[in-house]
């Protein structure tokens, strides 16, 4: 069984690279505390997102912001390449191998019953890994800098994914993942 996935090059290496450095700049980064399993614990990498709506997730709520000139401009590349619309983009700093996200769904309502969702990936070459809901193999998929997976319709209420930890030493690099999603209102 394979995940409805498409993983395919978008920016080429010196695209990447810029894209990656102008976002490391100007970028709010956040680093949250969450609820996990009855206690407070400190999210393990950085956060910002740009969108014209209300988005939220784990407990939290991301109110509107406007797009910078380059998360507009990678919106439109993505969007090109997808043939989909989207209104709001996550943006998640890795900053070494320590940094990750556990195994989880993009399911919540505002996302709709079938959301296609779109993840770029700049800096840091990581393994991503998806498991069919309710157990089964383990698919890793390794992005690399430039890198556009997208998630399709139906991968979401099948399928959890992944950012595994890593040692540091086998992931000194920083990786920066923009997931493009469409939220309903």
């Amino acid at each position: 069984m394979h995940p409805p996935i498409d993983h395919m090059p978008l920016l080429n290496p010196s695209e990447a690279d810029a894209s990656f450095n102008r976002l490391l700049d100007e970028c709010g980064w956040h680093q949250y505390e969450l609820s996990l399993y009855g206690r407070r614990v400190t999210e393990p990498r950085l956060i910002d997102w740009a969108g014209a709506v209300t988005y939220r997730y784990s407990g939290r709520t991301l109110e509107p912001r406007p797009e910078s000139e380059t998360i507009c401009e990678l919106r439109q590349r993505v969007e090109a390449e997808t043939g989909q619309r989207f209104n709001h983009v996550l943006i998640n700093q890795y900053r070494n191998g320590q940094d990750y996200m556990g195994w989880h769904r993009d399911n919540e309502p505002e996302l709709g019953p079938e959301p296609v969702i779109a993840s770029l990936s700049l800096g840091q070459a990581r393994p991503f890994q998806l498991r069919p809901v309710g157990g089964g193999d383990t698919v890793e998929v390794l992005l690399n800098s430039g890198d556009l997976l997208v998630m399709q319709s139906g991968c979401q209420a099948s399928w959890q994914h992944q950012l595994p930890k890593r040692a540091t030493s086998r992931i000194p690099g920083t990786r920066i993942n923009l997931t493009f999603r469409w939220i309903t209102q």
